[in-house]
């Protein structure tokens, strides 16, 4: 049966991708080998919504908080580069972060119920 979930994102910059994930967001991880880490997940959740042909099969990467302004204020604090202002997309708080090397990813405290802390 299923044991896990492996999330790829794919990057320009594996190195220093690695290292934000490692250094700033701090997540556990493996060396699988020579230096390729593999994070441990903060526990998950997966959505399904509805799709145009051209979109389905399409999957986006968002990180989940519980209180996004002192998220944000922390991560800045870091060094973290925010692309968007924290926005009400009505489900929660919304803004999306820089992985160095990776592109953007979302960030967000949800307003709707959540799966993640399921038995």
């Amino acid at each position: 049966m299923i044991t896990g979930a492996h999330t790829v994102i794919y990057a320009e910059d594996a190195v220093a991708a690695r290292a934000f994930f490692r250094d700033v967001l701090g997540l556990a991880n493996v060396d699988a080998h020579d230096g390729w880490l593999i994070f441990k997940s903060p526990p998950a959740e997966i959505a399904v919504h509805p799709a145009e042909p051209d979109d389905s099969g399409r999957a986006e990467f968002y990180l989940m908080c519980d209180d996004l302004l002192a998220t944000v204020d922390e991560l800045r604090s870091k060094g973290v580069e925010f692309t968007a202002e924290v926005s009400n997309a009505g489900w929660g708080l919304l803004t999306r972060l820089r992985v160095p090397g990776a592109g953007e990813i979302g960030l967000y405290q949800p307003r709707h119920p959540t799966a993640y802390d399921l038995a």
